[in-house]
């Protein structure tokens, strides 16, 4: 069964581009339609109802973004294609939605694509681009919700919610302030960069603190962070420099 498909982006060159790697990587695609603005998108997916949108994010009179809060309603997934624009791809991120930077690799392409067939399988998509949207309105004045992708589903957690997170080789534990606790396979390095400007520090190799929850700092033996709910999270020599000056621009 083919999956119907349409690209939308100013730049025709990279719907070439697009279209030449989908051919020779991916049959099962089939492009219906390209649009070159958001406007143009918009009424090719009312028009030809795809499953899947190569949709880029900065486009001359509205972003790929504007486009989707205008939709009633989004069936079909989404891979962003997209400059480097670093607040996207951080929303993006957290919603767990794929995307590729320009120019385009043909290994992160397939990488994307098979990924996006996958989600297509467990029908997610509607929570993702929720999520995605909702943190793009907020901004940084609310705690955003970060997907944590679990084998079972895709959760979507507050990130005021997370104590903190262990790593343990390739997986992530969350530990969050219900006492859950939640595993996800992608490592501990990821996150830290994605939870780095919502008040997370690196405090260790396989820990990673929300500081909001830090009740005092320990300073024997090294360093030792005293959590909220009592536990004690190592500070290692590497990072002690770093907490130390992030624990000083707060009050505990």
């Amino acid at each position: 069964m083919k999956i119907r498909t349409i690209i939308i982006d100013d730049e025709q060159g990279n719907i070439a581009n697009l279209c030449r790697l989908i051919e020779k990587y991916s049959p099962d695609l089939w492009v219906a339609g390209t649009a070159n603005s958001a406007a143009e998108g918009e009424n090719l997916i009312n028009t030809l109802y795809p499953d899947l949108v190569f949709l880029d994010i900065q486009m001359p009179g509205g972003s790929g973004f504007d486009m989707l809060r205008r939709l009633a309603r989004i069936r079909f997934e989404i891979i962003f294609v997209t400059a480097f624009d670093q607040y996207g791809i951080q929303a993006i991120k957290f919603s767990a939605i794929d995307y590729l930077l320009k120019p385009l690799d043909e290994g992160e392409f397939r990488t994307a694509v098979e990924k996006t067939k996958k989600r297509m399988s467990e029908r997610a998509t509607s929570q993702s681009v929720d999520n995605l949207l909702e943190y793009l309105q907020a901004g940084r004045k609310v705690a955003p919700r970060i997907a944590l992708p679990t084998l079972k589903e895709t959760l979507y957690v507050s990130t005021d919610e997370v104590i903190r997170c262990e790593a343990e080789n390739s997986y992530t534990t969350f530990y969050l302030r219900n006492g859950d606790q939640i595993t996800v396979c992608k490592t501990l390095k990821e996150f830290a960069a994605l939870l780095k400007v919502h008040d997370f520090i690196r405090t260790h190799q396989s820990h990673l603190v929300n500081i909001r929850y830090v009740k005092s700092h320990l300073k024997a033996d090294g360093g030792t962070l005293l959590l909220q709910n009592q536990h004690r999270i190592p500070i290692s020599r590497q990072h002690r420099e770093s907490v130390k000056s992030r624990l000083a621009n707060m009050e505990i």
